[in-house]
C-alpha cells in the first residue's frame, strides 16, 4: 500500500495543477455565465414564503428581519430576549412582512429548537428559508480559559444551536425545495488570537453544512455565510473594542450586511463573504500563510508589549 501512496505523492498533484490551469478559463466563463443567469432567471422572490431567523433580537439577525419584511416574507424570528423580539416583529409588520410571529428561543437547548421549527410550520403550514443566525462571541487566550468547558456554551449556541434548528428543518425544506442560510464568520476561516473557540465553533458550522449540502443535493439550496467586522452588540462589547485589529478593519453596518446576505440566497449563492474585499484574506492565507502567520504574531506582540523574533 506504501507503493500507492508514493506514487500518488509524485504524479497526482502536477496532474492536478495541469487540469486547473486547462480548466480554470471554462470555469470562469461558466461561472460569469451562472452569475448573469442567477441575477435574472432565477432570482428567488420570497413575498409570501415563510423564513425563520434565529438570532433576530439585534445585529444582523435584525437587519435580516426588517430586509426581509421589505420583501413581504412572513417570518419566525427567535431569541432569546422576549422583549427585543417583540420591538422587532413590530417594526418588520410596518416594513411590510403581512405575518410575523415571535418565538422565545434558547438555541442551544434542544428541545427550544424542536418548538421553533414546529410552532412555526404549526401557524404558517410551511417552511422555506431557514436562517441560522445565533452567536456568540468571547475571547480569551488559551491557557487562561481555566476550564476550557467554560467555552461549552460557545459551541452551544454558535455550532449545536445550527445543527439542533437544521435538523428540524430539512423534512419541511425538502417539501418547499427551500434553503438554509448558515451565518459564519470569517473567523472560521482564519482563526486569530484570543479567538479560538470561536473560530473553533464557526469553522465547524461551515463543515456541518458543507457535508449537508452533499447529502441534501438539489432539494435544499445552502448558502453559507461569513461576514467580517460588523457593526453589532458583540463587536461593540468592551472586550472586542480593546483588541488591536478592530482598529485597522473598517466595520460595516449590518443593514448593509443583511441585505448582501438576502440578495446572495435569492440568488442561489452557495457561498457569500461581506464584505467581499475580505476575500483577499483567503487567497493570502492559502498562497502566504507564513505572512498570515507573521500577522497574527505581530497582533500578539502589540497584545503582550513584546517585539516579534
Amino acid at each position: 500500500m506504501d507503493v500507492y501512496q508514493r506514487i500518488l505523492n509524485i504524479a497526482l498533484p502536477p496532474l492536478v495543477w495541469l487540469t486547473v490551469f486547462v480548466m480554470l478559463p471554462w470555469l470562469f466563463a461558466f461561472r460569469a455565465f451562472h452569475f448573469v443567469v442567477k441575477r435574472t432567471l432565477w432570482y428567488e422572490n420570497v413575498s409570501g414564503k415563510v423564513v425563520v431567523i434565529t438570532g433576530a433580537s439585534s445585529g444582523i439577525g435584525e437587519h435580516l428581519t426588517y430586509e426581509y419584511a421589505r420583501r413581504r416574507a412572513r417570518l419566525a424570528i427567535a431569541a432569546r430576549r422576549e422583549d427585543r423580539l417583540q420591538c422587532v416583529a413590530a417594526k418588520a409588520r410596518q416594513l411590510g412582512s403581512p405575518d410575523v410571529i415571535f418565538i422565545r428561543t434558547d438555541v442551544s437547548k434542544f428541545e427550544d429548537c424542536r418548538k421553533l421549527i414546529q410552532e412555526t410550520v404549526d401557524h404558517f403550514g410551511r417552511l422555506d428559508h431557514l436562517v441560522n443566525n445565533a452567536g456568540i462571541t468571547k475571547l480569551s487566550w488559551f491557557e487562561d480559559c481555566t476550564p476550557v468547558s467554560e467555552f461549552q456554551n460557545l459551541m452551544n449556541i454558535n455550532f449545536w444551536g445550527a445543527a439542533y434548528c437544521t435538523q428540524f428543518a430539512v423534512p419541511h425544506l425538502r417539501r418547499t425545495r427551500g434553503k438554509i442560510v448558515a451565518i459564519s464568520s470569517v473567523s472560521g476561516r482564519m482563526a486569530s488570537p484570543k479567538m479560538g473557540f470561536y473560530s473553533a465553533s464557526k469553522s465547524a458550522m461551515i463543515s456541518l453544512f458543507e457535508g449537508l449540502r452533499v447529502e441534501v443535493g438539489s432539494e435544499i439550496g445552502i448558502t453559507i455565510v461569513t461576514p467580517g467586522l460588523i457593526t453589532s452588540e458583540m463587536t461593540e462589547a468592551e472586550e472586542v473594542q480593546a483588541e488591536p485589529f478592530v482598529k485597522f478593519i473598517p466595520p460595516e453596518t449590518p443593514g448593509t450586511c443583511a441585505k448582501a446576505i438576502v440578495n446572495g440566497v435569492c440568488r442561489g449563492d452557495r457561498y457569500l463573504t461581506e464584505p467581499s474585499w475580505m476575500r483577499m484574506f483567503y487567497l493570502l492565507k492559502f498562497a502566504c500563510p507564513e505572512v498570515m502567520e507573521l500577522c497574527n504574531q505581530l497582533i500578539i506582540a502589540n497584545l503582550n508589549g513584546k517585539k516579534v523574533a
